[in-house]
């Protein structure tokens, strides 16, 4: 098996991974996972597709994400690493789609409007 590249995206942010077979090594932007990522639900949601797939250590994963913040990052990492694990194994689909990790979470923020504070917002009206 050679490298697979996916790509995922969420709000702002990008995320290009690389997946091949190892030990379970993750680098993202050459950082280790652990220095990258300092809360445990984020390095929850990034392990999930192989927790699901019961492909915990079985390959190594190589990150490059811009943009977004925290969160956005975890989610596209998410998205393109269960991209690539139905690639390596059409039979990890049914699982992955089942959790809804395939799905693209299209929601962005929404532009700022003229003449008003932010997107919905107003500025205060005064009568008198």
């Amino acid at each position: 098996m050679e490298k697979i590249h996916k790509i995922g995206r969420r709000k702002a942010s990008i995320a290009r991974i690389y997946l091949s077979k190892g030990s379970g090594d993750v680098k993202i932007n050459n950082k280790d996972l652990n220095n990258y990522f300092s809360t445990d639900g984020l390095k929850t949601k990034i392990n999930l597709p192989f927790i699901i797939t019961e492909t915990i250590g079985k390959f190594d994963l190589s990150v490059n994400v811009s943009g977004g913040g925290n969160t956005g990052q975890a989610d596209a990492i998410k998205l393109a690493v269960s991209r690539a694990l139905c690639e390596v194994n059409e039979e990890y689909r049914p699982l992955l789609k089942k959790e809804g990790l395939l799905t693209r979470d299209s929601r962005v923020v929404e532009r700022k409007k003229p003449g008003q504070k932010k997107a919905r917002k107003k500025f205060q009206w005064v009568k008198r």
